[in-house]
């Protein structure tokens, strides 16, 4: 089958015009014949690069909670028309679509990932269950209920966000579940970046599917204070998008010179060569030494009881 990454970026506090352009480039990688297209973490409600919502130690500004809600209207319900959107982006289009949001649910938002079948229908979604730094002040943690791999046509498919990709106790829980094609939606645009896929593709005997964001300061809105100026011209973040095979080869070169879709094609029977010498949750293992519980329950603070 055929793949594509797309190295692109959210049109910052406008989701209608982001997804807008989600359907374009999904129609220009399906027209070059990807089966599969994978966007890049928070591509839907955006990654506020640059930002610190005015948080000190013991204090909130005015200016940082406007920030917030302008970023909390634009994330999106799931269900809901907006996610209903992209599901028809991939009916339309006939395409498996993996791509990560920022999901609002009551009052609090989460980095996901969400994917779509060919039929517009919601195969899975993965909030991410560790934001990293200042993520943490404007997402939520994920729970163990949404760290699943779906059987598709295509193959097994499962997300990893970002710095998750650094948590080896959840890639472990992804080998176990017998991930074949591993999304990694990201923002992670620095060179240590491609080994870090190199590395859990060969560890995983899996295909490794990295989108990064490509945004510059003029995606971003002109009331958007970054850190980083207000030079339309200034990159926020860079790329650097790839895709990797079960063997550790580089597919697709990471790219920094801008926004693209990047295709691949993906010869499952790699997968099969790959574990004649390593599958880390079968012969490679040693469960006699070493044992790994996952908590998949739903985790509710409040609780009603009938």
């Amino acid at each position: 089958m055929k793949a594509a990454v797309v190295q692109s970026a959210s049109i910052v506090f406008n989701t209608r015009r982001t997804l807008e352009k989600l359907a374009d480039l999904t129609r220009d990688a399906a027209a070059q014949g990807a089966n599969l297209v994978v966007f890049p973490e928070a591509f839907v409600g955006g990654y506020p690069k640059g930002l610190d919502f005015g948080a000190r130690v013991g204090l909130r500004s005015d200016e940082g909670r406007e920030d917030f809600r302008r970023y909390f209207e634009s994330a999106i319900d799931l269900p809901g028309t907006d996610a209903d959107r992209i599901g028809q982006a991939a009916c339309v289009n006939g395409v498996h679509l993996v791509t990560g949001v920022i999901e609002r649910d009551g009052g609090t938002l989460y980095c996901t990932a969400v994917h779509y079948s060919p039929e517009g229908r919601l195969l899975a979604r993965h909030r991410k269950v560790m934001p990293t730094a200042l993520e943490r002040l404007v997402w939520g943690c994920g729970d163990g209920s949404t760290l699943s791999v779906t059987e598709t046509e295509i193959g097994r498919v499962g997300s990893v966000i970002c710095w998750e990709n650094y948590m080896p106790l959840l890639r472990m829980a992804m080998y176990a579940q017998g991930i074949e094609i591993y999304c990694a939606p990201t923002v992670d645009d620095r060179d240590t970046w491609l080994p870090t896929m190199q590395t859990i593709a060969m560890e995983g005997r899996c295909f490794v599917l990295s989108a990064c964001q490509y945004l510059t300061r003029g995606d971003c809105p002109t009331s958007y204070s970054a850190i980083q100026g207000d030079d339309p011209a200034t990159v926020l973040i860079r790329g650097g998008s790839c895709v990797i095979d079960p063997l550790g080869k580089i597919l697709v070169e990471p790219y920094f010179s801008g926004e693209a879709i990047l295709l691949a094609e993906l010869d499952r029977r790699v997968i099969a060569k790959g574990k004649f010498d390593l599958d880390v949750t079968g012969h490679y293992a040693r469960p006699d030494i070493f044992k790994l519980e996952v908590n998949t329950s739903t985790r509710k603070t409040v609780l009603f009881e009938e």
